[in-house]
């Protein structure tokens, strides 16, 4: 029986300026899929939620085992990239998750928030107000977020995203393997929610 759980969010940036880079990201959430499959522990344990976002947010894939992962990601017929919508609907989904697990008397790690974009926003005025709430570490389900970047970035709205970590495309890190590196790092810390 499995009796710890380690929630995973994967928030893709799916508007129209990332349309040449889906095929890397669907390509990372295969690889994550074979990782979590190779490790009996990890894939009794991990969960995974997949969230698109352009100008508005929608959850693609609900929370269930990794290996359960389906593809592929598209691009949104949209233009814009808000990210605070996507960081206010992972938030309720983090919230609404945890509570349900718990219900079923599973311990909780503390969740991961991995945010896939270019990195260039179209809502720079509000944002920072969504991801602060998400982010705040006076909620006790506030996730580790790692941010990782495609294309030409905003390296500043990465680094401000980016609590635990950034990753960089363009410095030859394959996303399935920074996904990786981001789920196991956090399994071994004991943090719960």
């Amino acid at each position: 029986m499995v009796s710890d759980v380690l929630p995973c969010y994967v928030v893709c940036d799916v508007s129209l300026s990332m349309t040449d880079h889906l095929g890397e990201v669907n390509a990372g959430l295969r690889e994550l899929r074979g990782a979590v499959h190779a490790d009996p522990a990890a894939a009794a344990r991990t969960r995974v939620c997949v969230v698109g976002f352009a100008a508005a947010a929608t959850v693609l894939q609900p929370l269930r085992p990794a290996v359960e992962l389906t593809e592929p990601i598209a691009a949104a017929p949209a233009t814009g990239t808000n990210f605070g919508p996507a960081f206010t609907l992972v938030r309720a989904r983090i919230a609404d998750d945890v509570r349900t697990l718990k219900a079923h008397r599973l311990r909780v790690h503390r969740p991961v928030v991995f945010f896939a974009s270019d990195g260039r926003s179209t809502d720079p005025a509000t944002w920072p107000e969504a991801f602060a709430a998400l982010a705040d570490p006076a909620w006790p389900a506030h996730p580790t977020v790692v941010a990782y970047g495609l294309g030409a970035v905003d390296r500043d709205a990465l680094d401000r995203i980016g609590t635990s970590r950034v990753f960089l495309g363009e410095d030859g890190i394959r996303l399935g393997t920074a996904l990786a590196v981001s789920l196991t790092r956090t399994a071994r810390r004991p943090d719960r929610v």
